[in-house]
C-alpha cells in the first residue's frame, strides 16, 4: 500500500516486476535506471544470489505530480525467479501497488512461465492482495526469440482477465518504456481513486 511521509510530503508506491527466472525482470529495471537522469533516481542496488538478482532502485519523476499535495515516488523491484527462494519473493510482493509480470516468449520457458505465474497467485494470496483489484501488467518479453510463443497463446494461458499487456525485446530497450509508463499509469489511478480525487478527464 502507499507509504505517506508527512514530514516530507511524499508519498512512496511500490512497483514489482515478477515472473520466472531469466525472464528479463533485471533487464527491464537495469535499461529503467539508465533512462533517468541522475537527479531523478536513486542507487541501483543488486543482492545477488546463486542463480538470480533481485534488484531495488527508486527514483522521483517530476512528471508524475502530485496526489492531494503530496509528491509521488516509486520504488522499484524485481522477485528472484527461482522456485527456492519463494520466501524472499512473498516478502518482495508485499505491499505492492502495481506489478509487472514479465513472461519469456521463448517455447523452452513455456512450462516456467505457468508455474511462475501459478506461485504469483498463490503468493498475492498470501500477502492478502487481491488481484482483481491490483494495477498489473503483463509483458511478453523475447519476442525475438526463434519461434516464439504466440501472443495469443500467452494471453490464453496467462492473461485471462485481459489487463494490458505488451510486447517487449528488454535487452534492446523495446517496450521497456511502454511497460514502465502503463503500470504507473494504472498505479497512479488507484492510488487518486483510494485519496478521494476526482477521475481525469
Amino acid at each position: 500500500m502507499p507509504q505517506f511521509n508527512h514530514l516530507k510530503r511524499e508519498v512512496s508506491l511500490k512497483v514489482v516486476y515478477y515472473g520466472p527466472g531469466l525472464s528479463g525482470k533485471t533487464t527491464n529495471l537495469v535499461q529503467l535506471h539508465n533512462r533517468y537522469p541522475e537527479s531523478q533516481r536513486g542507487r541501483l542496488v543488486k543482492l545477488d544470489t546463486e542463480q538470480e538478482r533481485t534488484l531495488f532502485f527508486d527514483y522521483f519523476p517530476v512528471s508524475l505530480g502530485t496526489v492531494r499535495g503530496f509528491a509521488v515516488r516509486v520504488d522499484f523491484f524485481t522477485v528472484p525467479g527461482q522456485s527456492y527462494y519463494n520466501v524472499t519473493r512473498r516478502t518482495v510482493l508485499a505491499g505492492a501497488d502495481g506489478v509487472v509480470f514479465v513472461a519469456d516468449s521463448d517455447p523452452r520457458r513455456e512450462e516456467a512461465n505457468l508455474i511462475a505465474h501459478e506461485n504469483f497467485l498463490q503468493n498475492l494470496e498470501l500477502v492478502g492482495i487481491r488481484v482483481e483489484t491490483l494495477p498489473l501488467v503483463y509483458q511478453w518479453n523475447k519476442r525475438d526469440a526463434e519461434r516464439a510463443l504466440s501472443v495469443k497463446l500467452l494471453e490464453a494461458q496467462l492473461n485471462p482477465r485481459r489487463v494490458p499487456s505488451l510486447e517487449a525485446v528488454a535487452v534492446r530497450g523495446e517496450g521497456v518504456w511502454e511497460t514502465e509508463r502503463t503500470i504507473l499509469a494504472l498505479t497512479l489511478k488507484s492510488l487518486r481513486r483510494s485519496a478521494g480525487e476526482p477521475e481525469a478527464a
